[in-house]
């Protein structure tokens, strides 16, 4: 239990016990519910009489590792208006095809991805955006997956492709202290170069890749972290493209590359549903990265066309994506982004 400053009916400060379990998932991050004026009951029922906004969600973003012509291990940490500072440089050892997600409530996880070799990194990121050392020996070494945030503080990592080249449909939970659980096996169809991103304020979903062609299949996870079986027929098919929710409770998919680049989105809704394909948002990319920022808002970054991209292009609170910012940092692709901070 904490004590926050509201109001009540008549505008008045009042102290409000607010319960633990305030935390929800956010904008593809973590953060805190907007504090409400209710009396809770033993069963946690309540009815809202006003509410102020005490601390919204994920303030802040990190690209980080990547290819430029080699592995790279350098990071970008954006702020909570989307602009994306100066490389940060040797943090955990380099390399691309990784995935990135928050978790407990205000920090990020890297993991995976190839050096050269496949392996099974994981890199801890602070609430300050501070990138920790190597942990090695996490679940199945893999590449080309996806990972994001599910439940109110913990994140999963899942598919890609493992050291034998062996497509895989492999998901392992991340705790909200950043530890990766062993292997869950079987949800869904085995891909890789898919993207994924929460919704619905405490779930999650992957979406697209490539098995043998580009798919627009998705999974939901539940807020317990539960993989549900294929949904197919969900905007086009495509490969190497990026997620990251948006608003209070909605996500969207992004960029791409079907038989070229793609610059189209494909918005989630906080029930899952993915909807239909909007075009020309942006340059037309593939192998880029995305993540929530600003409490509600989301960026996509970096890329390849026929050389690499230092571009970003920023997400409104309603899903609007806006035109191409360039020369944030060094021009990569294949990297991976999440969101961090909640101040």
């Amino acid at each position: 239990m904490r004590r926050i400053i509201g109001k009540d009916k008549k505008g008045r400060s009042v102290l409000i016990n607010v319960p633990s379990y305030d935390e929800i998932y956010v904008n593809n991050q973590f953060g805190l519910l907007t504090a409400y004026d209710i009396a809770i009951s033993s069963n946690g029922s309540g009815s809202a009489d006003s509410s102020t906004p005490v601390v919204s969600g994920t303030q802040k973003a990190i690209f980080g590792y990547g290819i430029t012509f080699t592995s790279v291990s350098m990071t970008n940490l954006v702020s909570n208006t989307g602009v994306v500072a100066t490389d940060t440089t040797g943090v955990g050892t380099a390399r691309y095809n990784l995935a990135a997600a928050g978790y407990g409530t205000d920090k990020a996880i890297f993991g995976y991805g190839n050096t050269g070799i496949v392996v099974s990194v994981t890199n801890l990121v602070s609430n300050t955006g501070v990138v920790a050392t190597d942990t090695t020996g996490v679940g199945t070494a893999r590449e080309s997956l996806a990972a994001a945030g599910y439940g109110s503080d913990k994140a999963i990592f899942g598919y890609g492709r493992n050291s034998g080249y062996a497509l895989v449909s492999v998901t392992n939970k991340v705790s909200n202290t950043g530890v990766v659980a062993t292997d869950t096996t079987g949800v869904g169809t085995a891909r890789q170069i898919l993207a994924a991103a929460g919704y619905g304020s405490d779930k999650a979903i992957f979406g697209y890749g490539y098995t043998s062609v580009n798919v627009s299949m998705t999974n939901l996870v539940s807020n317990t972290g539960v993989v549900a079986t294929d949904t197919t027929g969900v905007g086009t098919a495509r490969q190497s493209l990026a997620a990251a929710g948006y608003g209070s409770d909605t996500a969207i998919f992004g960029y791409g590359f079907t038989t070229g680049t793609v610059s189209m989105t494909n918005k989630v809704s906080n029930t899952g549903v993915v909807a239909t394909d909007t075009t020309g948002v942006g340059t037309a990319r593939y192998a880029l990265a995305a993540a929530g920022y600003g409490s509600d808002k989301a960026i996509f970054g970096y890329g390849y066309t026929s050389l690499n991209l230092s571009m970003t292009n920023l997400v409104s609170n309603a899903g609007v994506v806006a035109t191409d910012t360039t020369g944030v940092g060094t021009a990569r692709a294949a990297l991976a982004a999440a969101g961090y901070s909640t101040t």
